[in-house]
């Protein structure tokens, strides 16, 4: 596997991500390594909230919601996924498989760091990562948190604006991705903060995990993905575990996934559900503030 591995020089200057990054290696599933890193704060021995981004994002997304939740007591982990942020970067689109994703952030979470009584927060395929670890994983996870993500078994049809999105970044001869990312927001942001999410990716042979992660979202029932995603539905709709279904009102990609997870998820039963409001898909980035506030108050209502 042919991996890119971003120079550090990109990241200076980063605005409002006083984190120093943290590395580890984890098996690439063809016999070499990959290097992850992740973020941390907050007490080393307090229960851990692990915060998932999505696409074509990294752990700078959380950077509003950080310092809220570490200041509550609680540990945040926060990663880059591979081929994102300051993870190396596989240089193939066919070197990206959900399988593959899975089991690179499994093997971070817990063969790594060995976080147990985890809250999930897991927004875009971070969700999708993240939620089919819970399902895979019962016994490591305390809460779960689910914001603007989905776990899609390619049962139901995706939303137009999804296969607009897919075709986009799929085909563009080169891409914006902090252009990407704006538009997904309905606030506006800085040069620096769009600078800010373009800095993973000097030049397009770096961005192989953008590319190639729409086409990695189950989209037919034959899809590779669908019978672990299957298995996970069945899985978290019988867990007890508590969770908190925490969507934004703007989202057009997975906006409609929201009251499925109230009505479906038995630990989703008989828990207050916000609405962050005048918030778009990236709801980390629009409203930030707001959503850490509402994990804060939802980890303390559900003790471990």
């Amino acid at each position: 596997m042919q991996i890119l591995r971003t120079p550090d020089e990109r990241f200076a200057g980063i605005p409002e991500f006083p984190y120093t990054p943290r590395y580890s290696e984890v098996t690439d599933g063809e016999g070499g390594q990959l290097r992850v890193a992740w973020v941390q704060d907050g007490p080393d021995d307090a229960d851990p909230v692990l915060m998932l981004h999505g696409e074509p994002s990294w752990s700078f997304l959380y950077r509003k919601l950080i310092p809220i939740v570490a200041s509550a007591g609680y540990r945040v982990v926060c990663p880059d996924l591979v081929g994102f942020g300051r993870s190396d970067k596989p240089a193939r689109r066919e070197d990206h498989s959900y399988a593959r994703h899975v089991e690179w952030m499994r093997a971070l979470a817990f063969d790594v760091l060995d976080l147990r009584r985890v809250t999930l927060v897991g927004q875009d395929w971070g969700g999708l990562i993240g939620l089919r670890l819970a399902a895979e994983h019962p016994e490591r996870f305390s809460r779960l948190v689910v914001a603007n993500t989905g776990l899609p078994t390619g049962d139901q049809p995706m939303p137009e604006i999804w296969w607009r999105f897919r075709e986009a970044i799929q085909n563009r001869p080169s891409l914006d991705i902090g252009g990407f990312v704006q538009s997904g927001c309905r606030r506006p942001m800085s040069e620096a903060v769009r600078a800010a999410y373009d800095a993973p990716f000097p030049d397009d042979t770096y961005c192989a995990g953008p590319r190639a992660m729409p086409g990695l979202v189950p989209t037919s029932p034959d899809d590779p993905a669908t019978p672990a995603n299957r298995s996970a539905w069945q899985k978290l709709c019988a867990s007890p575990t508590p969770m908190l279904v925490a969507f934004s009102d703007g989202d057009p990609i997975t906006g409609a996934m929201a009251p499925i997870f109230k009505r479906e998820m038995r630990g989703a039963q008989g828990i207050d559900h916000p609405v962050v409001r005048d918030a778009g898909h990236f709801l980390q980035e629009d409203a930030g503030e707001e959503l850490a506030n509402y994990i804060v108050e939802f980890v303390r209502g559900n003790p471990a």
